[in-house]
């Protein structure tokens, strides 16, 4: 059965990789989670299960984001120091 449900996969598993680790698997687990619903016809389970995945990997890139936000800022501040 075809559906029209993301299951953010993709962005998942870069987030998985690039940004935070914890929240990236998690919301790798949800997108397989909905992805396998979505086929076996559940849609009210892939829907829900897709919008956790989404909003974890919107947390894992904003964490990210910040993470290394504030390594650039900590490093350019040890360098600006050291002259």
């Amino acid at each position: 059965m075809e559906s029209n449900i993301p299951s953010y996969k993709f962005w998942s598993i870069f987030n998985l990789l690039c940004c935070c680790l914890p929240l990236g698997v998690l919301a790798t687990i949800f997108s397989f989670k909905s992805e396998t619903a979505a086929k076996s016809g559940d849609l009210t389970e892939a829907q829900k299960s897709s919008n956790i995945a989404k909003y974890l990997n919107i947390a894992a890139l904003v964490i990210g984001l910040i993470f290394i936000i504030t390594f650039i800022v900590f490093q350019a501040l040890a360098v600006s120091r050291h002259k």
